[in-house]
Parts: structure tokens; C-alpha cells; sequence
């Protein structure tokens, strides 16, 4: 790959065989380079194209500001997180995650700590990428040695999670996890009973919500099959945890003005069946 600018020492602009410009990452790339000039590949560290939602500009703005081994931090995070999870994220973790970290060491020399309001809930509903969020933490204590609160791996749960949902923002992703609480508190007060969170069928009827809710905002409906049609008896077989999904869908219809469909409801019944058995 060849130089097109030079952003500064360790950030350079280059493009690949297709003519798509990327941003490509490394200490020391650019320090005396000028355009034209050959990438050393064994300096790349990271190689990161530029989209439409992220130009060259707004692109050099963001990675000029951060320190570099704060990018590279940011990186192995990504880079484990995707290990961890087993699936593809969203590119944009990267740049999000770099920004995010950097803010957040800002707020922690200035003695501005921010509390996560949903912290509680995190822990519960992404359980997983909360773990990542830890090890985000250890990872940053130990390479930049700043020991940042519980809060932050919250905080960068949120982001893997936003990255999981490509279609999502942050905001929305928060608004999604207090919708999943609210569903959860709806089914406990209809039943009258506290839901043994460390049980298979509360860990399978969280993971329901995630896409259900996901749905929801997306307007994306479920598509009938001879199956949910078959289905469609267990309203009269089980009518309270029916009853329960039916006020489920009340609460949707008054907070995103969207009926859920008689599918939704059903697969709402079956799983609240199951995670109210004893």
C-alpha cells in the first residue's frame, strides 16, 4: 500500500485495490513519510476503511486527539470481544470504543465519575458483554495503568452490545435494556412471584426479549408459519401467562404505538409459561 497523507506520526491515509480510502494505523508510519511513499507492513497495527458515516476528516479529527496506545487498547479490546462473542461486530466499534475510552480516562484525571444507571441491569441482561467490559477494564489498568470503576465496563458493554445490533445507537440500546426490565417487572407482578434469574429458562426468555424488543424498534414482525398456527390453542391452555402477554403488548402499544401481532404474543405466552413453572 501506498501513502495518500499523512495524518500524523503513527496515522496514515492509504486505499486498497477496490480505490477505497482506508485509515491505517501503527507507530510510527507516518513520522517523515510523504505521499507516495510505500506502508511498512510490519508497522500496521490496525487498518480501518473509511464509510460514509465516517470520512476522512471526521475520521483524522477523532484519531489525532487520542493517544495511540489508547487506539491500541481500544483494538484488543475489539479483537477479544469478537472472540469472545463468536460473531461479527460492527466496524464502528473501534472508532466508538477509542472515543468512549479516551472520554472516559478524561473524566477519571479530572475526577468526574458518572455513574450507570444501568448498571444492575447490564450485568443481568448482557451478562456476557459485561464480562468483556471487565476484562476491557483489566486491559486498560494494565497497559495504561488507570484503574477505572465498575461503571466504565457498563458503559463498554453498552457499546458491544450497540455493535452486536448494528442498526442501533447507544441511546436506543439503553431504551432497549429499560424495556427488557419493564417486561420482566410486568411478568413478576401479574404472577405475583420473584424469577429465579440463574435459571435456564430466565436466561432462554432474556435472550426472547433481546430480539423481541429488537424487533420492536425496528418494525420488523415476525413472520407466520404453519407452526404459530398450530400454536395459536395455548392461549386457551395456559390463559393467565396469555393474559400476561396480552399486557405486555398494552405496554407496547402505549410506549412505541405498536400492536403486537397475534405470533408475538403466542411466543411471548410460551416462553412466561416456562419461566413461571416451577
Amino acid at each position: 500500500m501506498q501513502i495518500k497523507k499523512v495524518i500524523n506520526n503513527n496515522i496514515v491515509v492509504s486505499e486498497n485495490t477496490s480505490s477505497q480510502e482506508l485509515i491505517v494505523m501503527g507507530k510510527g508510519l507516518g513520522f517523515q513519510k510523504k505521499i507516495g511513499d510505500l506502508i511498512q507492513n510490519d508497522k500496521i497495527e490496525k487498518v480501518y476503511a473509511i464509510t460514509t458515516e465516517w470520512n476522512e476528516s471526521k475520521l483524522a479529527e477523532l484519531l489525532t486527539a487520542i493517544p495511540l496506545e489508547q487506539i491500541q487498547v481500544a483494538n484488543e479490546i475489539v479483537s477479544f470481544a469478537k472472540v469472545s462473542l463468536g460473531k461479527a461486530l460492527s466496524e464502528n466499534l473501534f472508532l466508538t470504543l477509542s472515543d468512549h475510552i479516551h472520554f472516559a480516562l478524561e473524566r477519571f484525571e479530572k475526577g468526574m465519575e458518572i455513574k450507570n444507571a444501568l448498571l444492575w441491569e447490564i450485568k443481568r441482561f448482557y451478562n456476557h458483554e459485561f464480562l468483556i467490559g471487565k476484562e476491557a477494564l483489566h486491559l486498560i489498568h494494565e497497559r495504561l495503568g488507570v484503574k477505572l470503576p465498575e461503571d466504565e465496563a457498563g458503559f463498554i458493554a453498552l457499546h458491544i452490545v450497540n455493535a452486536e445490533l448494528t442498526n442501533s445507537d447507544m441511546t436506543q440500546v439503553s431504551e432497549m435494556t429499560q424495556t427488557i426490565q419493564a417486561i420482566l417487572t410486568i411478568v413478576k407482578y401479574h404472577f405475583s412471584m420473584d424469577l429465579d434469574e440463574y435459571s435456564l429458562n430466565y436466561e432462554r426468555f432474556v435472550t426472547h426479549l433481546k430480539f423481541f424488543v429488537q424487533r420492536v424498534f425496528s418494525g420488523i414482525h415476525l413472520e407466520g408459519d404453519e407452526t404459530a398456527q398450530f400454536m395459536y390453542g395455548l392461549k386457551e391452555q395456559y390463559p393467565k401467562e396469555y393474559a400476561c402477554a396480552c399486557k405486555i403488548g398494552d405496554y407496547i402499544l402505549k410506549h412505541f404505538n405498536r400492536k403486537l401481532d397475534q405470533d408475538e404474543l403466542i411466543y411471548l405466552t410460551i416462553h412466561i409459561k416456562r419461566i413461571t413453572t416451577k
